[in-house]
């Protein structure tokens, strides 16, 4: 636990300062960590001997940052910036597709867990960048991180010091209702404090996002967890001490960002 917790405290600082500055610096550490990510995702397929394309992916991945840095850092029409987004979740889901033609000789799941990879952890991780260029609600880019690591935080301390039923011992045997429990209540308060102090008009939606964000945590964490077990892997990598991977520390991220998104755009935002 101490090991765990020491890289956690080494973590936040950085993060934090990206997360403070916003812009194209966050920009950037959606793209750092949408790549190291990927790269343990597609490691850990390898395992089973599946092989995505690589260099076709992360080629795909400069591209979508670049379309979001000139979609929202420029004076790219939004026009222009919508059909370049959807001309990307074409190519992406037709190289997955297309390798399965080209790659005849392979395993038939490299081509849709290239494509998986991407929307995935690339895209998906890409909303925080998405979040932080809405005019008016940027601040709530916070939110991701208050409701996924919030919920993972209070789980974990929920879960070891309460924790007695099992709540999917088949994907992940550490966690239990209990933890869940911790978990979806403390995300609900943080973010509420949140709200209270930064949105106290949308202090209600602050909640919201926050007790609804601590499931797709949860979700998140489970969905990576199963990866794995499939995988035949324990860690996605070891970059992190206590921790594992970036995938291992972010998972949870990567459902809470796009919800956060779209419920600012469909509920908030007029």
């Amino acid at each position: 636990m101490k090991t765990r917790i020491i890289s956690a405290i080494v973590i936040i600082g950085p993060l934090l300062v990206f997360f403070f500055l916003g812009g194209v610096p966050l920009l950037v550490f959606c793209f750092l960590l949408s790549g190291v990510g990927m790269h343990e995702f597609y490691k850990g397929y390898s395992n089973i001997d599946v092989h995505p394309g690589r260099n076709w992916a992360y080629a795909l991945l400069i591209g979508l940052y670049l379309i979001i840095f000139f979609g929202e850092f420029t004076k790219l029409a939004p026009t222009t910036y919508t059909h370049l987004l959807q001309l990307w979740t074409f190519g992406t889901v037709c190289l997955g597709l297309l390798m399965t033609l080209i790659r005849k000789d392979h395993n038939i799941l490299d081509g849709p867990v290239t494509s998986l990879g991407l929307l995935y952890i690339g895209f998906f991780a890409a909303h925080m960048s998405l979040i932080d260029c809405i005019h008016k609600y940027n601040k709530m880019v916070w939110l991701v991180l208050l409701a996924a690591f919030g919920q993972d935080t209070f789980a974990y301390f929920s879960g070891y010091l309460f924790g007695k039923h099992k709540m999917a011992p088949n994907i992940s045997p550490k966690k239990t209702i209990e933890g869940a429990v911790g978990g979806v209540l403390g995300a609900t308060i943080i973010c509420g404090v949140f709200g209270w102090f930064v949105y106290r008009p949308e202090f209600i939606h602050c909640l919201i996002i926050g007790f609804v964000g601590a499931f797709f945590g949860m979700a998140g964490d489970l969905i990576a967890s199963a990866f794995k077990r499939k995988m035949n892997i324990k860690d996605y990598g070891n970059i992190i001490p206590g921790h594992g991977g970036v995938m291992d520390r972010f998972d949870s991220v990567l459902l809470v960002a796009p919800f956060v998104y779209y419920y600012i755009l469909l509920f908030i935002r007029p």
